[in-house]
């Protein structure tokens, strides 16, 4: 894919590759230095740092609960990174990551049914079409009580219990990514959105906001659980560029 995207720029012209893609067009070609991020989701661990093999890395020192850095520039090839927390420095999860150009990775910490917690990783490959100023937007599944669910983003006022209504990314399993990782975030258009969070191939709601954004933004959502009502959920959102993430206001 990249390599066609490649292709194109020599049949595209100057003004148009100015014009298009945010400033993200060195991502899109595969030219871009591989960059990571990491997004604490766990409410059971308190404050963490992130290591680069054995080097903490100075944006990730000692962070809450919803904190969630943006993406920092990394040397290529094959290291480990490992989450852990600032009392004792005992580890809470360890990823591999071959980093390449283009590419675009992120450390999740995610909440375990009791008191564990361990770590995931997002691979994203970018394949952004070279003309294009959608959005891009994944889900991760950190809620242990909800097994798989389903990510419905529609207009306001859309009812989704109609049958015609289909999800828009379906099936995301509990310490997952939708789309999963290795695979390219969808594309969408800015603008307003109900985002509703069901149990995968129910109309079951688990959650229901309200979330606006504009073209060419990254938004991570991040499904977790709802202290305050068992058996529900609440989303977070990681907005790339801002600080940590926030709560999708509930609707």
């Amino acid at each position: 894919m990249k390599l066609i995207n490649k292709f194109l720029l020599i049949l595209v012209p100057a003004a148009t590759l100015v014009a298009c893609g945010g400033g993200d067009t060195a991502d899109r070609l595969d030219l871009a230095d591989p960059v990571v991020r990491f997004v604490h989701a766990s409410p059971l661990v308190g404050n963490v740092s992130l290591y680069h093999d054995a080097i903490v890395q100075p944006d990730v020192i000692d962070k809450p609960y919803k904190f969630a850095s943006n993406y920092f520039n990394v040397d290529m090839g094959q290291n480990t990174w490992s989450v852990k927390t600032t009392v004792g420095g005992v580890t809470i999860g360890s990823v591999p990551i071959d980093a390449g150009r283009g590419y675009k990775y992120t450390i999740v910490e995610l909440p375990g049914a009791n008191s564990d917690s361990s770590a995931y990783l997002i691979v994203d490959p970018y394949n952004k079409p070279l003309t294009s100023d959608s959005a891009r937007l994944r889900i991760m599944n950190a809620s242990f009580n909800a097994s798989n669910i389903d990510l419905y983003m529609s207009l306001p006022g859309t009812d989704i219990s109609v049958a015609t209504v289909v999800p828009t990314v379906v099936a995301t399993q509990y310490k997952t990514s939708g789309p999963v990782s290795g695979g390219d975030s969808i594309d969408i258009p800015g603008g307003t959105y109900k985002v509703t969070i069901t149990t995968a191939g129910t109309k079951t709601i688990l959650f229901q906001g309200q979330l606006v954004f504009a073209n060419n933004s990254d938004i991570l959502l991040i499904s977790v659980p709802d202290s305050l009502l068992p058996g529900s959920v609440k989303a977070l959102v990681k907005f790339e560029g801002s600080a940590g993430t926030s709560e999708v206001p509930a609707i």
